[in-house]
């Protein structure tokens, strides 16, 4: 496997940019206007640096200008709560891994890689809907078909949870406290948005995060 990772700097992406260090080539981080980007950002270039991992920013200033949502600098507020809650709708980025999966097929076939990686899970499902098994299956079947080279596309978390994820990366001794999740975008997590309760929990026990609302 020779692989490019999708990698936005949160407990996610840096468990799988961990586990499989050795088959990346290049960790691709895109900067499509969300509230949260320039933190995650921050986090994704020095976990790079530290694996010795190139890595590359992609600016998608498209998706701020046109797209709505309020994870989005042009979007609402933030809301807060559980990810189970209606109300977490609003931050979902429309059709936003099916359009960071198609650059990254391109770049992996212009680089002569044969993967791409992606760390979307199970908690991911009731609200994104690019995020679930079916999505994930045509995209590799496209970026098969689509490609001379047959790029697939792998997602080793698929139908698992934040909080097996959580465990692996302590396994494969993860710095959690080098990882960026709120959505809110602040020096401290919020502890209230959506990713931040599911980070909570995921890392129950072990968690290095210091939230503004413990």
């Amino acid at each position: 496997m020779k692989a490019i990772i999708i990698y936005s700097g949160g407990l996610d992406s840096t468990t799988l940019l961990h586990e499989y260090r050795d088959s990346i080539a290049l960790a691709l981080t895109f900067d499509y206007g969300s509230k949260h980007n320039a933190r995650e950002i921050e986090f994704a270039r020095l976990n790079c640096e530290r694996l010795g991992i190139p890595h590359r920013v992609i600016s998608l200033d498209f998706i701020r200008d046109h797209f709505k949502s309020d994870l989005l600098l042009s979007g609402g507020e933030i809301p807060e709560g559980h990810y189970a809650e209606d109300n977490m709708k609003s931050t979902v980025v429309p059709f936003r891994n099916g359009i960071m999966l198609s650059i990254a097929i391109g770049l992996a076939e212009s680089n002569d890689l044969d993967t791409v990686l992606i760390a979307n899970h199970a908690g991911d499902h009731t609200i994104y809907p690019d995020c679930r098994p079916e999505f994930i299956e045509a995209m590799d079947a496209a970026a098969s078909s689509g490609t001379f080279n047959g790029v697939r596309i792998v997602s080793p978390y698929c139908n698992i949870t934040k909080r097996d994820i959580a465990l692996r990366g302590r396994d494969l001794g993860v710095d959690f406290s080098l990882t960026y999740s709120c959505y809110k975008g602040g020096d401290k997590h919020c502890g209230k948005c959506g990713t931040c309760v599911e980070r909570k929990e995921a890392l129950e026990g072990f968690d290095p995060t210091e939230y503004e609302c413990p």
